[in-house]
């Protein structure tokens, strides 16, 4: 059975979301035959390799409030990550376009390192406020992940893997993904945002339950995401 996952490294509801999933994944009794593919959604394609500024204050301009109701607004996210074992510190996160980072995550999908690489790159913007709209910290992160660092090299200095990347957020469109986390079980069931590991265990038996009927339409529930407009707080 395939899960599909649209996200974004810098989106702190799909690291938990990720958490959470991965935690009902290891109670579900048939998680050797489940594959999970992480799919591409960029939160704010127009972004600079790195934005200037703290968090705390592009959280108030973005919500009209202020920086301590934006700090109020950090540390409720902060506070949930720990619960999954998530050490998050947006006082030191340099956010930036994630373009390059998911055309590594492609080549990483290539040579069966997609997850190693995704899981890599999301500590190191939420938790270690490493930059990973630069390139030289892209090359850095994708060799400890475990790629090729020739290979990782020519995708960064090419457009290698951008038609995948745009082929993801087009199939995001169509399928109607307005927020991440976004999960598709089995091409038939979707599910919408960071949910609680029982709504993740749940959905993962009903698809696998019903795996040979005929594909439906996918329905979402609501959970916490990172849209255009911002992050659930």
């Amino acid at each position: 059975m395939e899960i599909e996952i649209w996200s974004d490294v810098m989106c702190p509801w799909c690291a938990i979301g990720k958490a959470r999933f991965e935690a009902a994944l290891a109670g579900f009794a048939q998680r050797d035959a489940v594959h999970v593919r992480w799919r591409s959604f960029e939160l704010d394609p127009q972004a600079p390799r790195v934005q200037p500024g703290d968090m705390a204050t592009r959280l108030a301009q973005k919500y009209g409030t202020g920086v301590e109701r934006a700090r109020a607004m950090m540390d409720h996210v902060t506070q949930t990550a720990a619960e999954v074992g998530l050490t998050f510190d947006f006082r030191k996160a340099q956010p930036g376009n994630t373009f390059d980072a998911h055309r590594l995550l492609h080549l990483a999908a290539a040579r069966g390192r997609q997850d190693a690489l995704k899981t890599r790159l999301m500590a190191a913007y939420l938790c270690e406020g490493e930059a990973v709209g630069r390139p030289e910290v892209l090359q850095r992160l994708a060799e400890a992940a475990g790629l090729d660092a020739t290979e990782v090299a020519t995708v960064l200095g090419s457009d290698a893997f951008a038609d995948d990347v745009r082929a993801d957020e087009r199939m995001a469109g169509q399928i109607g993904v307005r927020g991440v986390p976004f999960f598709v079980l089995d091409g038939r069931y979707g599910v919408s945002g960071a949910q609680p590991v029982e709504v993740f265990a749940q959905a993962l038996a009903q698809a696998w339950g019903t795996r040979t009927v005929t594909p439906l339409a996918i329905e979402s529930s609501g959970g916490p995401v990172c849209g255009d407009d911002g992050c659930a707080i």
